[in-house]
């Protein structure tokens, strides 16, 4: 049996098609239950000394019955590196593959859509005001996503590219004012979604005085942190995985050498989906460190929907 496969473009226009924050919460879910087995991902160098390396995001689900990985290279090349990544599924009833998906949009919805549902399960009922830090392709994805959460009246953009990204940036949320400066965009929002590639600090919590929920994901770089590591003990913090996130994400990395305990975590997303983390009573920090189970679960969503005799492949 051969593997369906999708490459970028046909991915690009798959996800449009799926409810990726729905597929994202049903995981979570499960995760909770048992019925989802995420692995620790694992880093693997290349053997050509020159710090080329490739991540390893494995995981397995009960429903539907299958198992995968994606591998995620970073290859250092003259002027910036190369970041690739495929996705393979396969049957655990059969041991067959089932997909291999250029995992470009994979990464970018599950990600945003990861974020989404933490603003969705964090940030305030009555929250209103919404800045992102950071306009590339995954931080316009972050805005589609969280837009229907929450009646926001004021949307503010930053990133020293932003104005050349205007239109892309309205093309995902209509009503997204470019800010002049990061102090401008952050000052008076609630929620703060920080995506940008930066390997360190760009925003203080101690700064952000409205501030009720920050997010954070992850970069390439080397021990990567969106705020500083000694900030976490004056924040709630929450993350994708417990068993995970500590291992991975830069600022509990470093934090921990100055003492800070990740048994200090208030919640994952498992926890948080099933009721069984308590909300904050300080500012929230979430941090996402991507999860093989998130690329397994969009993987298994995209299969079932070019499995659909009614399934259209093309621009509609």
């Amino acid at each position: 049996m051969q593997p369906i496969v999708v490459d970028a473009k046909l991915a690009a226009q798959v996800v449009e098609r799926i409810d990726v924050l729905g597929a994202m919460r049903a995981l979570f879910a499960g995760l909770h239950a048992g019925k989802v087995t995420q692995p620790p991902q694992t880093l693997a160098l290349l053997p050509d000394g020159d710090g080329g390396d490739f991540i390893a995001y494995l995981a397995a689900l009960a429903d539907p019955p299958v198992f995968g990985a994606k591998l995620s290279p970073y290859l250092p090349r003259p002027g910036g590196g190369i970041v690739t990544a495929w996705t393979l599924l396969m049957s655990s009833e059969t041991g067959a593959p089932l997909l291999l998906c250029d995992s470009l949009a994979l990464t970018r919805e599950r990600t945003a859509a990861t974020t989404a549902l933490a603003v969705d399960l964090l940030a305030p009922r009555t929250a209103t005001r919404l800045a992102l830090i950071g306009c590339g392709a995954v931080g316009r994805a972050h805005l589609r996503h969280v837009l229907p959460l929450r009646d926001w009246q004021q949307i503010m953009v930053w990133s020293p590219h932003a104005s050349d990204r205007a239109a892309d940036i309205r093309a995902a949320a209509a009503s997204a004012t470019i800010a002049g400066s990061l102090r401008e965009a952050v000052e008076d929002a609630e929620v703060v979604m920080l995506c940008t590639s930066a390997a360190a600090a760009v925003v203080d919590p101690a700064e952000l005085p409205h501030c009720r929920l920050l997010t954070s994901i992850s970069t390439n770089a080397p021990r990567a942190h969106e705020i500083p590591p000694a900030r976490l003990a004056e924040l709630d913090v929450y993350c994708d995985a417990r068993g995970d996130a500590p291992l991975a994400a830069g600022e509990m990395l470093i934090a921990r050498e100055g003492g800070w305990d990740p048994a200090s975590i208030r919640g994952d997303l498992a926890e948080l989906v099933a009721a069984k983390a308590p909300l904050p009573e300080r500012t929230a920090f979430f941090r996402s460190i991507g999860l093989g189970c998130e690329d397994i679960a969009l993987a298994a969503a995209i299969h079932r929907h070019l499995s659909e005799p009614s399934a259209a492949t093309g621009p509609e």
